[in-house]
Parts: structure tokens; sequence; C-alpha cells
């Protein structure tokens, strides 16, 4: 299932909260980036939840469906090496080496990424920093948008793009 090109590809690994990808998906919509979703989720895809986050723009958003992450390595068949988000990480995202086509993946809300797939791309692992010592990581939901509006920057996919708040 060799998904057809997309400025990015976000991945979330088993997310726990419906909230969290309803409003992933509508970045998703606003971009153009493609969301697959990898291995156990802790909801139904149609949960109400879900779609009410995403609002009216689900069909705006092509959605993948992996049972597990070499799946997904399967499916898609990257050109490069995927980008790991985590708390983990010792090299901030503005240190990435973001291109168009490339795949953000993200961890479950409560535990982050599983190390079989750290241990996998130790060279790959990209974090966000905060200032405050005392929090830990930004919502899901955040994380991503930090992340993918700044591929989209680097990789020039915001040339001519229309505003929105």
């Amino acid at each position: 299932m060799n998904p057809p090109s997309a400025p990015l590809h976000i991945v979330l690994v088993n997310p726990e909260i419906p909230q969290n990808t309803g409003n992933i998906a509508r970045i998703c919509a606003a971009t153009g980036a493609h969301l697959h979703l990898v291995g156990t989720l802790g909801f139904a895809i149609d949960d109400k939840a879900v779609r009410r986050a995403g609002l009216d723009y689900w069909h705006l958003v092509r959605v993948f469906r992996h049972d597990d992450f070499d799946a997904f390595l399967h499916d898609t068949r990257l050109s490069q090496p995927p980008l790991l988000f985590t708390t983990a990480a010792t090299t901030t995202y503005l240190q990435a080496p973001f291109h168009p086509g490339c795949a953000l993946i993200f961890g479950a809300e409560s535990c982050g990424l599983p190390d079989d797939i750290t241990a996998a791309w130790p060279a790959s692992q990209y974090g966000i920093p905060t200032l405050s010592r005392s929090v830990r990581s930004l919502n899901l939901s955040n994380a991503v948008s930090i992340a993918t509006y700044k591929a989209l920057e680097i990789t020039g996919a915001f040339h001519g793009a229309a505003l929105g708040v």
C-alpha cells in the first residue's frame, strides 16, 4: 500500500486520547499531511470525541491504518529514516533533517514511543525544548503541530499558502 506522495507523514504509534487524534487530523487537513495510525488505538476511530475534535475536516484527511510499526515501514517505503519525537532525545527538533515527504513519528501520550522503535533509530530522535524543567513534555497534538509546521517551513511548503488562524 505505498501511499501517494504527501508533504509529510504524521505517524501516531498507539495513540490513546481521541481528542488528540482528532486535533492532529485537523492539522493534517490544514497541511495536506497524511495521518498514519499505528498499533493499538485507545479509542474507536469513529469515537464521537475523535470526530468532534476533527470537526468537519475528516473528508480532507488521508488516514492510513497499520497493525504495527513494521507494517507502516513496509507500506510507506520511506526514502529516508523517520524522524522520531521523544522526551528522551538529546537533539532539538530545530536540528532535524526535515525533507519533503518525511515521516514524523510520535508515541502514546502516557509512555511515548516503544523501545524497539527508538532503539532502531538512535540518531534520528528529536525533542521539543521546554523552558521550565518542571514540564516534562507538551500535549501530543501541540507537539505534532510544532514539528509539522517547522517541517513545512523548512521544506518550503508554505510558498503561496493561504493564511489561517
